[in-house]
């Protein structure tokens, strides 16, 4: 129950800074509108949909924009803003002057992260559905599949934030992050790739992050859906377990 306050701490601030996620929601938006809509004038439709007809190239990119969306709204939590709690602010040393233990700093953090990135996706499906570019009642797996690449992407930036040293060292997130983004499926289909390199984009948590919500978006259910999904719980359960021991450490030393 410890770790659910400081979810609801971060609940009542968020309560009168709500604007502050109006950036996250903003951004898949524009791009969906400058790349899905606009270049999707060019390309048409999209015909690599493993078990489904082709589709609007819009509609092909919504649900990893989706994906990208639960993704940076759960790492911005626990990295940048976690950062500040740590470093800056020392929000954490008042923290643990209280019951709260180590731990539940680290839980509590998690849970809200990932509570931030499915509010933001959730948003988001709303858009797109009013685009008209969810095509199934499939689409509705969205919403936990969303909160399952948001506790993935939460641990590691737990885990990640313990070694950052300066505000500096945020650049090699986005050394991670960016190509992650451009190069995970986002914008095109897999087979563009050449067998080796599709292995290795095979590989990145962002690509079974979009695996997992594009079938669903599009109507198409396949083993895809559960490889991503297994994917993604067992890289959470691993990044929950070193990022409790690692904020352990960072906080108690």
């Amino acid at each position: 129950m410890s770790a659910a306050v400081l979810v609801e701490r971060n609940l009542m601030i968020y309560k009168h800074t709500w604007y502050v996620l109006l950036a996250e929601i903003f951004e898949p938006i524009l791009y969906l509108l400058s790349i899905g809509v606009g270049i999707g004038v060019l390309v048409g439709t999209v015909t690599d949909v493993a078990g489904g007809e082709p589709v609007r190239y819009a509609a092909y990119v919504a649900p990893a924009l989706l994906a990208t969306a639960a993704m940076n709204g759960a790492m911005n939590e626990t990295t940048f803003l976690m950062f500040g709690k740590l470093k800056t602010d020392r929000t954490y040393e008042s923290m643990l002057a209280t019951p709260l233990t180590e731990r539940d700093v680290a839980l509590g953090e998690i849970g809200w992260a990932v509570l931030r990135g499915t509010i933001v996706s959730l948003a988001f499906l709303v858009v797109i559905t009013a685009f008209g570019l969810v095509r199934s009642p499939w689409a509705l797996l969205v919403v936990p599949g969303a909160a399952l690449i948001a506790f993935a992407f939460a641990t590691a930036g737990v885990v990640v934030v313990t070694f950052l040293r300066d505000w500096q060292d945020m650049q090699y997130i986005q050394l991670v992050m960016l190509p992650m983004f451009l190069f995970a499926t986002t914008f095109y289909p897999l087979s563009v790739y050449p067998r080796p390199v599709q292995i290795v984009v095979q590989w990145l948590p962002l690509y079974q992050g979009i695996e997992l919500l594009r079938g669903p978006a599009l109507g198409v259910i396949s083993v895809k859906i559960l490889v991503g999904a297994l994917y993604l719980a067992a890289m959470g359960a691993i990044g929950l377990v070193v990022a409790v021991r690692r904020l352990g450490r960072t906080l108690g030393g």
